[in-house]
């Protein structure tokens, strides 16, 4: 039996109350349709009807868009909704997780750098409160993977780092903040990412710690958030054999994903670490996930297994057609079923949305009056100024001057949406200090060009890279693959015996690993505008470089070093 009147649901007689009567009165079908949390694609109200709503759905997501679209659309759904939604959005760097014109505060290993879990205060503050405004109730954050090895391609500056407490301490401010704004969070990705070198979403990624390296690390941060009332736990497509091994014997010694292991959610999250809330998977479109078994039977069994909510769909009828099949059949139990229903429904009071009027669960045009507002971006300038962390030094040609280097190559590394944006910033700094700024072209090999060092040296007195390589799902590295003609071409760094060059890694924050030539090596750890106007004053001189890396930035290379 659950109690839901135990943390972290904490809820009085009334919300009791509700969650029992509500469940009552629901059918089945509207039993099985709580337990999704699709993506949306469209705000148009006969999609929004058709498509989600009459699946009777959970929850929903939308990747973010301008904030009056995402605020009427969200109100639509509520307004519509026979019971209030989850409106989750990933609030991992600031309010732009949801709108794209709230604040884009910065990466949570850009917070790290700064060594004050008072400025992860400040992420939460600012991404729950514009999450807020534009109606999301859920924040699927903070990440508290550790970053443990360089090579991960997909945990790297969205966590707060390597140290255990470190990431513990910001978590728990991150989730002060939400509290404030009654916004629940997901801590994720649970068992923890950042063990090995894969994404979950291409590939089953496994947490290879003991169990008693387990417990000193990953478990201590998931249990210090759990006894600090943290309402849901998101669980990663991530396989822990030690402890599936710990708590069945007979476990297989292929990878299993904990969203598809009793043994994690209902052995270790439920069990050892007593953890009485909300339990949801990542995205089921994964490969981490879908490779496990087949889906008509992986549908179901993630809820039996131990999951209470089920997030995006290959195809959302028919993947509501599997669970409505996989309870008829067994798979899915009438008991899993009930307490997965209740936690949803303990959850949503537990945030009060049981309180309000159709009307009042989503705020009004005037409360996106707070989106970047002056404070908010106050505060992505400190933490910015507070962040940039020079790393090598080894030339002492800091602080660059336009009377000593006044033609630059600029170089912006790695093909992203945000590419344009970086390269147009940079460009107009570097004019507006005085400096001839020449932006990389590719060239064409097609032809035979100039290569000579005298030709390169004559137009160049200083290179300055700006890596751009963010973290995206779905990629196998975080790594640069250079553009060069049997190392010709100006792209590969041929040149660092020849003039002075700089490098500045505006994502990973490991990028030193392909370029140890180059003895000037800074790293920002986010590219928003901010970063990049905080840089700049750092490379002119005008202040100093106060950041300290949150990880071994030379990969465990001594060499990268000199």
């Amino acid at each position: 039996m659950i109690d839901i009147k135990a943390a972290p649901f904490n809820l009085d007689d009334e919300g009791v109350k509700w969650v029992e009567e509500t469940k009552q009165n629901m059918t089945l079908e509207e039993k099985i349709g709580q337990l999704m949390i699709p993506i949306g694609y469209s705000a148009d109200p006969g999609y929004l009807q058709h498509v989600m709503l009459d699946h009777h759905i959970g929850g929903i997501l939308y990747r973010c868009g301008e904030s009056e679209e995402m605020q009427a659309c969200h109100r639509w759904l509520q307004e519509h909704s026979k019971i209030p939604l989850f409106i989750a959005a990933n609030l991992e760097a600031g309010g732009d997780g949801i709108a794209t014109d709230g604040t884009s505060f910065g990466k949570q290993m850009e917070i790290a750098a700064t060594g004050d879990p008072e400025q992860a205060y400040r992420l939460g503050k600012v991404s729950c409160a514009e999450g807020k405004a534009v109606g999301c109730n859920w924040a699927f954050a903070p990440v508290v993977d550790i970053d443990r090895n360089w090579r991960n391609p997909i945990t790297n500056v969205r966590t707060y780092g390597d140290d255990p407490e470190f990431v513990l301490k910001c978590g728990l401010a991150y989730k002060r903040a939400a509290d404030e704004e009654n916004v629940a969070v997901s801590i994720k990705h649970f068992p923890g990412d950042g063990c090995d070198e894969v994404d979950q979403h291409i590939l089953t990624s496994v947490n290879n710690l003991s169990c008693e390296e387990w417990d000193e690390t990953y478990g201590k941060i998931y249990k210090g958030l759990i006894d600090d009332g943290a309402l849901t736990v998101m669980v990663g497509h991530i396989a822990q054999p030690a402890y599936q091994k710990h708590f069945n014997p007979d476990f297989p010694d292929k990878l299993v994903p904990a969203t598809l292991s009793s043994e994690l959610l209902q052995g270790l999250l439920r069990g050892r670490l007593g953890f009485n809330g909300l339990i949801s998977t990542d995205s089921t479109c994964m490969l981490g996930f879908t490779v496990g078994m087949k889906r008509e039977m992986a549908v179901p069994y993630s809820i039996e297994a131990g999951c209470d909510m089920f997030l995006f769909n290959k195809d959302l009828h028919e993947d509501y057609q599997y669970m409505m099949e996989g309870y008829k059949k067994g798979i899915l139990s009438e008991k899993r079923l009930d307490e997965a229903v209740t936690r949803i429904l303990a959850a949503k009071a537990a945030i009060g949305l049981h309180k309000k009027t159709k009307e009042e669960l989503v705020p009004g045009k005037e409360d996106l009056r707070i989106l970047r507002n002056e404070t908010y971006e106050n505060w992505a300038k400190e933490c910015a100024d507070k962040s940039v962390t020079l790393v090598k030094n080894n030339e002492n040609i800091l602080p660059l001057s336009p009377a000593k280097t006044k033609r630059v190559l600029l170089e912006i590394l790695g093909n992203y949406p945000s590419s344009t944006r970086v390269t147009e910033h940079w460009k107009a700094l570097l004019e507006k200090e005085g400096f001839e700024v020449s932006v990389y072209e590719k060239e064409d090999f097609s032809s035979a060009p100039d290569f000579s060092v005298g030709t390169f040296v004559s137009k160049y007195d200083l290179v300055l890279y700006v890596g751009n390589m963010e973290n995206a799902s779905n990629q196998v590295t975080n790594r640069y693959q250079w553009y060069t003609f049997w190392g010709n071409g100006d792209n590969c760094p041929w040149f660092t015996a020849e003039v002075p060059v700089v490098y500045i890694s505006m994502a990973n924050p490991y990028s030193l690993v392909d370029i140890p030539q180059i003895q000037t090596y800074i790293n920002c750890y986010s590219n928003n505008d901010y970063v990049i106007d905080a840089c700049v004053e750092k490379l002119m001189g005008r202040s100093e470089f106060k950041g300290k890396s949150p990880v071994d930035p030379f990969c465990g290379k001594e060499y990268l070093k000199y």
